[in-house]
Protein backbone atom coordinates (compact mmCIF):
# COMPACT_ATOMS: atom_id res chain seq x y z
CA UNK A 1 0.00 0.00 0.00
CA UNK A 2 1.42 3.65 -1.17
CA UNK A 3 1.84 5.89 1.23
CA UNK A 4 -0.95 9.31 1.00
CA UNK A 5 1.60 12.12 0.47
CA UNK A 6 1.32 15.02 2.79
CA UNK A 7 0.16 18.66 1.58
CA UNK A 8 3.48 19.85 1.53
CA UNK A 9 4.69 16.73 -1.29
CA UNK A 10 6.23 14.35 1.59
CA UNK A 11 5.08 11.10 1.55
CA UNK A 12 3.42 10.74 5.23
CA UNK A 13 4.75 7.44 6.82
CA UNK A 14 2.44 4.55 6.29
CA UNK A 15 0.35 2.81 8.93
CA UNK A 16 2.11 0.28 11.22
CA UNK A 17 2.83 -3.00 9.27
CA UNK A 18 2.24 -1.39 5.51
CA UNK A 19 4.84 -1.51 3.55
CA UNK A 20 6.25 1.43 2.38
CA UNK A 21 6.02 1.54 -1.67
CA UNK A 22 8.37 4.48 -3.03
CA UNK A 23 7.48 6.37 -6.16
CA UNK A 24 9.66 5.97 -9.50
CA UNK A 25 11.95 8.95 -9.74
CA UNK A 26 11.16 11.70 -12.33
CA UNK A 27 13.92 11.27 -14.99
CA UNK A 28 16.53 14.14 -14.75
CA UNK A 29 15.97 15.47 -18.06
CA UNK A 30 12.42 15.63 -17.63
CA UNK A 31 12.96 17.62 -15.06
CA UNK A 32 14.96 19.79 -16.19
CA UNK A 33 12.98 20.79 -19.22
CA UNK A 34 9.67 20.89 -16.91
CA UNK A 35 11.98 23.30 -14.89
CA UNK A 36 12.92 25.24 -18.05
CA UNK A 37 9.41 25.19 -19.58
CA UNK A 38 8.83 26.83 -17.05
CA UNK A 39 10.76 30.16 -17.24
CA UNK A 40 9.19 32.39 -19.67
CA UNK A 41 11.66 34.33 -20.69
CA UNK A 42 13.93 31.07 -21.64
CA UNK A 43 10.87 28.92 -23.11
CA UNK A 44 9.76 31.87 -25.37
CA UNK A 45 13.45 31.99 -26.24
CA UNK A 46 13.29 28.72 -27.21
CA UNK A 47 10.44 28.37 -29.08
CA UNK A 48 11.51 31.17 -31.27
CA UNK A 49 14.72 29.49 -31.59
CA UNK A 50 12.79 26.29 -32.66
CA UNK A 51 10.97 28.15 -35.43
CA UNK A 52 13.81 29.69 -36.89
CA UNK A 53 15.83 26.26 -37.02
CA UNK A 54 12.62 24.84 -38.50
CA UNK A 55 12.32 27.56 -41.36
CA UNK A 56 16.14 27.31 -41.88
CA UNK A 57 15.82 23.35 -42.26
CA UNK A 58 12.59 23.72 -44.78
CA UNK A 59 13.70 27.30 -46.09
CA UNK A 60 12.44 26.27 -49.76
CA UNK A 61 9.31 25.43 -48.82
CA UNK A 62 9.09 29.32 -47.07
CA UNK A 63 10.34 31.18 -49.26
CA UNK A 64 8.31 32.20 -52.60
CA UNK A 65 10.87 33.24 -54.53
CA UNK A 66 14.49 32.02 -55.32
CA UNK A 67 17.95 33.54 -53.74
CA UNK A 68 18.74 35.11 -56.95
CA UNK A 69 15.55 35.80 -59.12
CA UNK A 70 16.06 39.06 -60.36
CA UNK A 71 12.72 41.63 -61.30
CA UNK A 72 14.66 44.88 -62.32
CA UNK A 73 11.80 46.66 -62.95
CA UNK A 74 10.75 46.12 -59.59
CA UNK A 75 13.43 46.86 -57.85
CA UNK A 76 14.51 48.73 -54.70
CA UNK A 77 10.49 48.36 -53.65
CA UNK A 78 9.48 49.26 -49.94
CA UNK A 79 7.14 46.60 -48.24
CA UNK A 80 4.38 45.78 -49.17
CA UNK A 81 1.80 43.01 -49.64
CA UNK A 82 3.41 41.33 -52.73
CA UNK A 83 6.91 42.05 -51.37
CA UNK A 84 6.72 42.24 -47.02
CA UNK A 85 10.43 43.02 -46.60
CA UNK A 86 10.32 44.68 -49.79
CA UNK A 87 13.25 44.17 -52.84
CA UNK A 88 16.55 44.74 -53.15
CA UNK A 89 18.76 46.78 -55.61
CA UNK A 90 18.33 43.49 -58.62
CA UNK A 91 14.72 43.01 -57.60
CA UNK A 92 15.19 40.09 -55.34
CA UNK A 93 12.73 39.21 -52.92
CA UNK A 94 14.04 40.20 -49.47
CA UNK A 95 12.14 37.89 -47.23
CA UNK A 96 13.02 34.92 -49.52
CA UNK A 97 16.61 35.68 -48.72
CA UNK A 98 16.51 36.02 -45.26
CA UNK A 99 14.78 32.96 -45.32
CA UNK A 100 17.31 31.49 -47.46
CA UNK A 101 19.75 33.14 -45.76
CA UNK A 102 18.46 31.58 -42.49
CA UNK A 103 20.22 28.09 -43.33
CA UNK A 104 23.44 29.65 -44.23
CA UNK A 105 23.73 31.70 -41.34
CA UNK A 106 22.75 28.87 -38.59
CA UNK A 107 24.39 25.74 -40.95
CA UNK A 108 27.97 27.74 -40.26
CA UNK A 109 27.43 28.46 -36.32
CA UNK A 110 25.81 24.99 -35.25
CA UNK A 111 29.02 23.27 -37.16
CA UNK A 112 31.75 25.72 -36.37
CA UNK A 113 30.34 25.43 -32.55
CA UNK A 114 29.79 21.50 -32.59
CA UNK A 115 33.28 21.25 -33.94
CA UNK A 116 34.72 23.50 -31.46
CA UNK A 117 32.79 21.50 -28.81
CA UNK A 118 34.26 18.58 -29.47
CA UNK A 119 37.84 19.63 -29.48
CA UNK A 120 38.07 21.83 -26.75
CA UNK A 121 36.01 19.35 -24.69
CA UNK A 122 38.75 16.72 -24.96
CA UNK A 123 41.43 19.00 -24.75
CA UNK A 124 39.59 20.26 -21.40
CA UNK A 125 38.94 16.48 -20.11
CA UNK A 126 42.34 15.45 -20.68
CA UNK A 127 44.41 18.80 -19.36
CA UNK A 128 42.17 18.43 -16.02
CA UNK A 129 41.64 14.82 -15.25
CA UNK A 130 45.57 14.31 -16.05
CA UNK A 131 46.66 17.42 -14.71
CA UNK A 132 50.55 17.60 -14.43
CA UNK A 133 52.68 18.38 -17.54
CA UNK A 134 49.28 16.89 -19.80
CA UNK A 135 47.62 19.75 -18.41
CA UNK A 136 50.68 22.28 -18.57
CA UNK A 137 51.49 21.69 -22.46
CA UNK A 138 47.28 21.78 -23.56
CA UNK A 139 46.62 24.47 -21.53
CA UNK A 140 49.82 26.79 -22.97
CA UNK A 141 48.32 26.22 -26.70
CA UNK A 142 44.93 27.49 -25.68
CA UNK A 143 46.70 30.25 -24.45
CA UNK A 144 48.41 31.14 -27.16
CA UNK A 145 45.06 30.70 -28.90
CA UNK A 146 43.33 33.14 -26.33
CA UNK A 147 46.36 35.66 -26.64
CA UNK A 148 44.99 36.95 -30.28
CA UNK A 149 41.58 38.82 -30.31
CA UNK A 150 38.83 36.63 -31.58
CA UNK A 151 37.85 38.37 -34.48
CA UNK A 152 41.16 39.29 -35.79
CA UNK A 153 42.19 35.38 -35.05
CA UNK A 154 39.38 34.56 -37.52
CA UNK A 155 40.77 37.07 -39.87
CA UNK A 156 43.77 35.52 -39.88
CA UNK A 157 42.73 32.49 -40.44
CA UNK A 158 40.45 33.04 -43.39
CA UNK A 159 43.57 35.38 -44.88
CA UNK A 160 45.41 31.98 -44.75
CA UNK A 161 42.61 30.04 -45.78
CA UNK A 162 40.54 31.92 -48.15
CA UNK A 163 37.11 33.29 -48.03
CA UNK A 164 34.22 30.81 -48.02
CA UNK A 165 31.53 28.96 -46.39
CA UNK A 166 33.79 26.42 -45.42
CA UNK A 167 37.17 28.22 -44.33
CA UNK A 168 34.78 30.67 -42.24
CA UNK A 169 33.51 27.10 -40.18
CA UNK A 170 36.74 26.69 -39.33
CA UNK A 171 37.94 29.70 -38.60
CA UNK A 172 35.07 30.18 -35.87
CA UNK A 173 35.94 26.92 -34.27
CA UNK A 174 39.37 27.65 -33.85
CA UNK A 175 38.36 30.71 -31.94
CA UNK A 176 35.68 28.29 -29.59
CA UNK A 177 38.15 26.09 -29.06
CA UNK A 178 40.12 27.24 -26.15
CA UNK A 179 36.67 28.83 -24.43
CA UNK A 180 35.43 25.24 -24.13
CA UNK A 181 38.73 24.09 -23.27
CA UNK A 182 38.85 26.53 -20.16
CA UNK A 183 35.26 25.51 -18.98
CA UNK A 184 35.58 22.22 -19.41
CA UNK A 185 39.07 21.94 -17.66
CA UNK A 186 37.64 24.21 -14.54
CA UNK A 187 34.36 21.85 -14.51
CA UNK A 188 37.01 18.83 -14.64
CA UNK A 189 38.96 19.96 -11.59
CA UNK A 190 36.05 20.28 -9.81
CA UNK A 191 34.64 16.44 -10.16
CA UNK A 192 37.37 14.77 -10.88
CA UNK A 193 38.48 14.08 -6.75
CA UNK A 194 34.79 13.41 -5.72
CA UNK A 195 33.76 10.54 -3.32
CA UNK A 196 32.11 8.62 -6.20
CA UNK A 197 35.47 9.03 -8.74
CA UNK A 198 37.65 8.21 -6.22
CA UNK A 199 35.50 4.84 -5.31
CA UNK A 200 35.38 3.89 -8.66
CA UNK A 201 39.05 4.65 -9.05
CA UNK A 202 39.81 2.19 -6.06
CA UNK A 203 38.00 -1.00 -7.52
CA UNK A 204 39.49 -0.60 -10.67
CA UNK A 205 37.39 1.68 -13.17
CA UNK A 206 39.32 2.40 -16.35
CA UNK A 207 40.13 5.85 -17.09
CA UNK A 208 37.82 5.98 -20.04
CA UNK A 209 34.84 4.38 -17.63
CA UNK A 210 35.70 7.66 -15.35
CA UNK A 211 35.91 10.34 -17.96
CA UNK A 212 32.88 9.02 -19.61
CA UNK A 213 30.72 7.53 -16.46
CA UNK A 214 31.67 10.10 -14.08
CA UNK A 215 33.32 13.50 -14.83
CA UNK A 216 31.90 13.88 -18.28
CA UNK A 217 28.19 13.70 -17.40
CA UNK A 218 28.97 15.75 -14.13
CA UNK A 219 31.12 18.53 -15.77
CA UNK A 220 28.36 18.50 -18.64
CA UNK A 221 26.13 21.30 -17.11
CA UNK A 222 28.35 24.48 -17.40
CA UNK A 223 29.28 23.44 -21.25
CA UNK A 224 25.83 23.12 -22.41
CA UNK A 225 25.58 26.54 -21.46
CA UNK A 226 28.70 27.38 -22.73
CA UNK A 227 27.29 26.03 -26.02
CA UNK A 228 24.13 28.12 -26.27
CA UNK A 229 26.07 30.93 -25.73
CA UNK A 230 28.67 30.12 -28.49
CA UNK A 231 26.06 29.43 -30.79
CA UNK A 232 25.03 33.06 -30.85
CA UNK A 233 28.75 34.70 -30.75
CA UNK A 234 29.39 32.29 -33.76
CA UNK A 235 26.41 33.69 -35.29
CA UNK A 236 27.44 37.06 -34.75
CA UNK A 237 30.90 36.18 -36.11
CA UNK A 238 29.94 34.70 -39.15
CA UNK A 239 27.74 37.54 -40.00
CA UNK A 240 30.49 40.17 -39.30
CA UNK A 241 33.22 37.87 -41.44
CA UNK A 242 30.52 37.62 -44.34
CA UNK A 243 29.61 41.54 -44.12
CA UNK A 244 33.65 41.86 -43.93
CA UNK A 245 33.43 40.12 -47.51
CA UNK A 246 35.26 37.36 -45.91
CA UNK A 247 32.60 34.79 -45.01
CA UNK A 248 29.64 33.25 -47.09
CA UNK A 249 30.53 34.72 -51.04
CA UNK A 250 27.66 35.64 -53.12
CA UNK A 251 25.26 34.74 -54.60
CA UNK A 252 24.41 32.69 -51.82
CA UNK A 253 22.41 34.62 -49.13
CA UNK A 254 23.53 35.34 -45.56
CA UNK A 255 22.43 37.64 -43.43
CA UNK A 256 25.99 39.50 -42.72
CA UNK A 257 26.26 39.81 -46.40
CA UNK A 258 23.03 40.90 -47.24
CA UNK A 259 23.81 44.14 -44.04
CA UNK A 260 26.67 44.68 -46.65
CA UNK A 261 24.59 44.58 -49.54
CA UNK A 262 22.45 46.74 -47.76
CA UNK A 263 24.55 49.10 -46.29
CA UNK A 264 25.34 50.84 -49.96
CA UNK A 265 21.57 51.96 -50.09
CA UNK A 266 20.76 52.54 -46.19
CA UNK A 267 19.72 56.56 -47.14
CA UNK A 268 17.61 55.70 -49.76
CA UNK A 269 16.14 51.55 -49.21
CA UNK A 270 16.22 51.36 -45.40
CA UNK A 271 14.36 47.68 -45.71
CA UNK A 272 17.45 46.40 -47.18
CA UNK A 273 19.92 46.00 -43.82
CA UNK A 274 16.90 46.66 -41.81
CA UNK A 275 15.35 42.97 -42.07
CA UNK A 276 18.60 40.52 -42.13
CA UNK A 277 20.09 43.36 -38.86
CA UNK A 278 16.67 42.22 -37.20
CA UNK A 279 17.49 38.46 -38.01
CA UNK A 280 20.52 38.22 -36.55
CA UNK A 281 19.23 40.80 -32.94
CA UNK A 282 16.52 38.31 -32.50
CA UNK A 283 18.64 34.76 -33.22
CA UNK A 284 21.26 35.91 -31.49
CA UNK A 285 19.07 37.44 -28.60
CA UNK A 286 17.18 34.30 -28.24
CA UNK A 287 19.97 32.11 -27.90
CA UNK A 288 21.31 34.14 -24.86
CA UNK A 289 18.24 34.03 -23.15
CA UNK A 290 17.55 30.48 -23.69
CA UNK A 291 21.32 30.09 -22.34
CA UNK A 292 20.83 32.10 -19.33
CA UNK A 293 17.37 30.05 -18.49
CA UNK A 294 19.89 26.70 -18.79
CA UNK A 295 22.13 28.16 -16.34
CA UNK A 296 19.44 28.49 -14.14
CA UNK A 297 18.38 24.99 -14.40
CA UNK A 298 21.48 23.41 -14.21
CA UNK A 299 22.50 25.31 -11.13
CA UNK A 300 21.60 22.83 -8.12
CA UNK A 301 20.64 25.70 -5.81
CA UNK A 302 18.67 27.75 -8.48
CA UNK A 303 17.25 24.22 -9.51
CA UNK A 304 16.21 23.30 -6.29
CA UNK A 305 14.63 27.20 -5.34
CA UNK A 306 13.06 26.67 -8.52
CA UNK A 307 11.39 23.27 -8.03
CA UNK A 308 10.16 24.77 -4.68
CA UNK A 309 8.38 27.26 -6.51
CA UNK A 310 11.00 30.16 -5.61
CA UNK A 311 12.85 32.23 -8.03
Amino acid sequence: MTAVPTPGGIPAAPAPGEPMVARPARPRWRETLGLLVRDRTAATAGLVLLIIIVVAIFDETFASQGPNEQDIPGRLQPPSWSHPFGTDDLGRDILSRVILGASVSLKVGFLSVGLALVVGTLIGLFAGFYGRWVDDALMRIMDVLFAFPAVLLAIAILAIRGPGTSNTIIAIAVVYVPIFARVTRASVLGVREEVYVRASRSIGASDFRLLTRHVLPNAAPPIIVQTSISLAFAVLAEAALSFLGLGTQPPNPSWGLMLAEGNEFINRAWWLAFFPGMAIVVTVLCFNLLGDGLRDVLDPRQRTLMAGGGR
